[in-house]
């Protein structure tokens, strides 16, 4: 499971590579689909993926307002400071974790298993790269790529 967080957020440093040569206002600019704009969805994928790694551990959720992450710089050292903690999670994960009753307060009333979350977490990434591939195509350019097998992740 470590080996596809580490595609993601390879990938992910891409886009966030990629976009710096994209102008503030196209990175900010409602889009259709998705959660409205690269930048919001770049945040968006680093909030939900911390807010899950911590529901797995049963700790609260911790509120990141996108209103405080207004830039691609902020957003990405969002992304690196959380990083570290998700690793950790995920260098500790056993085989018993898979079915470890997962509860998120955003999802009162309902259970997930351990893995079902890091499946889900994974995918949720992917989803939102493709929107993203849409939009830089939108654009004229050239989206990152999604090739896994290039990637030497081992």
């Amino acid at each position: 499971m470590l080996t596809l967080f580490r595609y993601n957020w390879q990938v992910r440093e891409e886009w966030f590579d990629w976009c710096e040569g994209v102008p503030d206002e196209e990175l900010i600019r409602q889009r259709i689909g998705g959660v409205g704009s690269f930048l919001r969805t770049l945040w968006h994928i680093v909030d939900s993926e911390y807010s899950w790694i911590h529901a797995m551990e049963g700790k609260p959720d911790v509120q990141l307002p996108f209103e405080d992450y207004q830039t691609l710089c902020r957003v990405r050292a969002l992304s690196n400071t959380c990083r570290p903690e998700i690793r950790f999670v995920l260098e500790k994960w056993t085989p018993d974790w898979d079915s470890k009753e997962v509860h998120a307060p955003w999802r009162p009333g309902e259970a997930f298993s351990g893995g079902h979350v890091l499946r889900h977490v994974v995918a949720h990434e992917i989803h939102h790269m493709g929107q993203l591939s849409i939009w830089a195509r939108d654009l004229g350019r050239e989206p990152v790529s999604a090739n896994l097998v290039d990637r030497n992740l081992g």
